[in-house]
């Protein structure tokens, strides 16, 4: 369901496309982008869209209510929401206009990168406007070209803001207990990944609740602990394989699998290519150590 009153300037713009087959493939796509001069009565409220939306205000204020959230959008402010989820924006009350850009994006990439900057709790983080204008300025420069240049152009972008948004969402939020949690627990990884850690483990040492480490862990490295272990444990079994002559079995006990076949199954699953096959496509092949 949506409720709306497009209260705004004629010099709004609003641009449309239909993604094809290669767009689709691609992490990162826009279907819309706009920019609204918007004054006082504009507003949006909506029950689900399929889709994510970028929303960066550049005059005015605007104000976000999702998830029992309210939040306030000010000159400078970008935002990320997934529409999929009840919202609703509007001009602030008390406010003359919201001047925004906004784009509705999607893809496997906008959705890791809304993971890391936690979208089911609404909060903005400021941008330079520069930066801001040139990748819009370039969504809408290309969003309704065909061919592949334009999509990855438009991809380039959204990834460019996105990566803008995480940069700052890291440095303006509790930055120092997180970092420092953060990297108690990858110490952790690289000193003992070949034992039987877990993440009362890995909490532990870093001091934190395992919901919190979770959280950071999702902020700060866009994984969970448990998948960077597991991605530490086959980099090392990589080494192994290119370096030395032991065998698939002793390799996998030394970078902490119970099993050769739990190894091989994962080894396989991340790597594309079974253990075997990976250090028979190694240049060289050293004497064990």
């Amino acid at each position: 369901m949506l409720t709306y009153k497009l209260d705004v300037e004629e010099r709004s713009t609003w641009i449309r496309t239909t993604p094809g087959e290669h767009e689709l493939a691609q992490p990162f796509w826009a279907t819309e982008e706009g920019t609204f001069y918007a004054h006082r009565e504009f507003f949006t409220e909506r029950t689900e869209k399929d889709s994510y939306e970028l929303f960066y205000t550049f005059d005015g204020e605007g104000t976000l209510e999702q998830n029992g959230r309210t939040v306030t959008l000010r000159p400078g402010s970008a935002l990320l929401i997934d529409c999929r989820t009840p919202q609703r924006y509007r001009t602030r009350a008390g406010a003359e206009r919201w001047y925004h850009l906004w784009a509705h994006i999607d893809g496997p990439g906008v959705a890791a990168m809304a993971a890391t900057l936690d979208v089911g709790t609404p909060r903005p983080v400021d941008l330079a406007e520069p930066v801001v204008r040139r990748q819009f300025a370039a969504i809408a420069a290309n969003l309704e070209l065909p061919g592949i240049l334009p999509a990855a152009v438009v991809g380039l972008a959204i990834h460019t803001l996105l990566a803008e948004m995480v940069g700052a969402a890291q440095a303006g939020s509790e930055s120092a207990l997180g970092d420092e949690a953060v990297r108690r627990a990858c110490e952790l990884i690289e000193r003992a990944y070949a034992e039987p850690l877990t993440l009362d483990d890995l909490a532990r040492t870093a001091q934190v609740s395992k919901s919190y480490l979770l959280k950071l862990f999702r902020q700060n490295l866009g994984t969970t602990p448990y998948d960077h272990l597991l991605r530490y444990r086959i980099t090392r079994a990589k080494e192994l394989l290119a370096e030395t002559d032991y065998k698939v079995g002793k390799i996998a006990s030394l970078v902490g699998f119970n099993s050769e076949s739990n190894f091989s199954y994962r080894f396989s699953q991340m790597v594309g290519q079974s253990p075997r096959a990976y250090r028979e496509s190694c240049p060289v092949a050293l004497t064990a150590r």
